[in-house]
């Protein structure tokens, strides 16, 4: 995900961008992120290497839950600082990271498992162990023990939600329930690549795909009433339909995100079973000498880390016995908090989001407030209650002080005819999505700000500078079973002078 905007750092995160920091505060009042605090390139890219660095602890499972804390709070900040951009792939993730704060994502298969298997005994391996007989279930012990506690059923819940929200919504379209609905988003062709370019062409196998699709919405409640082998038969068949997503359609990491939520749909008979697999193909050998390596890492971690920590322990030998005892029970205490309470109350919180989304009932403002605290709403409307049926895509028609146009958006010569893939028009999933958001008439402001910062990038990167942009909506809407045009257009976006003062659109 940080690879995927570092592409975009400059235009979406700072002050030379699509969204300065004052537009960003104009727009969105008062905002909570980090990223915001500075408009310069340097300072974001700071912040972007700083959640590098602790994603990369998070895969490998060192010093887990810190980990986990830290990316979830800075990618919480850098979503609130171009909300333009977001799409359900990011409240996915950020959803599935808040709720791992409170899950033993270390216990298995990370450094920290390997450092408390070698006999280190840090205050996190104790914490992370107390937390979870806080909850009743240890999150340490032998190979194949489940853990189950109301974090784990939250983030289950978190990802049934998604599907019965999204489901609510999809009852309401006609096409969804007649079986057209995919067929229409395969003629979108600003989503559509790889298989789908080719899939759109075979009406009869997207009617059934409609069907199925919708058939799993509604019967995803199975996958908490299910246990075993059947339950991974059903998460298997939504892996696979995302993964299908994922080679049709240009929708960022959402199909991914999905993928990684369903691992935790897998019960212990499946990974029993790839155990077994896994002794079969003779594969034990090399996962024993990977550990081994990772067993002298530790080793050399842990030797670093008591140099360092010696001095801090004899300190606080020195602070006396009533002191550690009185710390530990407010560590207890406030364990008890974090793991138990905290996750009830907002299981509860997502559970009258989900109601309110699907119009069964108002959530209280507090609680409101809560949620978009920490951007835990729930309203789950991919492609739903209609699904995209139009092709859209933009242009930008920069006049250069040599009397020349080009598409300064593109790079390339102006012309409005539609593109021979449209899904190229547009830099990346996230720029179309910026579009997309700016061309809606509740965001009339951010569009000077777009032709503003097309204007400084083409005159920063070129020796020919543009004097003026117009930017330019268009779109076409073919029918997927006889192929004839049923609507197209145009809109102009803004037309903006880039000689002059910025100038906000009225």
């Amino acid at each position: 995900d940080l690879a995927a905007r570092s592409r975009s750092l400059t235009a979406f995160y700072t002050d030379a961008g699509v969204l300065p920091r004052r537009a960003l505060f104009a727009s969105y009042g008062e905002t909570f992120s980090l990223h915001a605090i500075s408009g310069e390139p340097w300072a974001v890219g700071l912040l972007f290497g700083l959640a590098a660095a602790i994603a990369i602890a998070l895969l490998v499972g060192y010093r887990t839950r810190l980990a986990v804390v830290g990316s979830w709070l800075l990618l919480l900040s850098l979503q609130a600082r171009n909300p333009m951009v977001l799409n359900s792939g990011d409240s996915l993730l950020l959803a599935l990271l808040f709720w791992s704060v409170f899950l033993p994502l270390g216990s298995r298969w990370s450094i920290d498992a390997v450092r408390r298997a070698t006999g280190r005994d840090d205050a996190e391996s104790n914490t992370d162990d107390m937390r979870g007989q806080g909850t009743g279930t240890p999150t340490a012990g032998p190979a194949g023990a489940a853990v189950a506690n109301v974090a784990t059923m939250a983030v289950l819940i978190q990802m049934l939600l998604m599907y019965l929200t999204n489901a609510v919504h999809k009852v309401e379209s006609e096409f969804w329930m007649g079986g057209e609905a995919v067929a229409y988003i395969m003629q979108a062709d600003q989503f559509t690549y790889l298989l789908g370019n080719q899939l759109a062409e075979f009406s009869g196998l997207l009617r059934a795909l409609t069907f199925l699709w919708v058939a799993l919405l509604f019967a995803s409640p199975l996958l908490l009433l299910l246990t075993g082998y059947p339950r991974a038969v059903l998460a298997s068949l939504f892996v696979g339909m995302h993964l299908g997503m994922q080679v049709t359609m240009r929708i960022g990491l959402f199909p991914l995100i999905v993928v990684v939520g369903f691992l935790l749909f897998f019960q212990t008979p499946v990974w029993e079973l790839g155990a077994r697999v896994v002794d079969r193909l003779n594969w034990s050998r090399a996962l024993r000498e990977w550990r081994s390596r990772f067993e002298s890492l530790a080793g050399i971690v842990n030797t670093a880390e008591a140099s360092l920590l010696r001095p801090i322990g004899a300190s606080a030998n020195r602070l006396g016995a009533r002191r550690e005892s009185d710390h530990s029970a407010g560590l207890a205490r406030g364990r008890l908090l974090f793991s138990t309470v905290l996750p009830y109350v907002f299981l509860v919180l997502i559970l009258l989001s989900s109601a309110g989304a699907a119009g069964y009932a108002d959530v209280p403002e507090p609680a409101e407030n809560v949620l978009d605290t920490v951007e835990m709403d729930q309203s789950w409307r991919m492609f739903a209650p209609d699904p995209a049926r139009t092709t859209r895509w933009f242009v930008a028609a920069g006049t250069l002080e040599d009397g020349t146009e080009r598409d300064v958006l593109q790079d390339s010569a102006v012309t409005f005819d539609r593109p021979a893939r449209v899904e190229t028009a547009t830099r990346s999933a996230r720029w179309r999505k910026y579009l997309k958001n700016v061309y809606d008439v509740d965001n009339e402001d951010h569009r000077s700000y777009l032709a503003n910062y097309l204007c400084a990038e083409w005159n920063r990167t070129h020796e020919t500078d543009v004097e003026s942009v117009t930017v330019t909506h268009l779109y076409e809407r073919t029918n997927p079973y006889n192929g004839t045009v049923e609507a197209e257009g145009n809109f102009t976006v803004i037309e903006y002078d880039c000689s002059g003062p910025f100038v906000q659109n009225e």
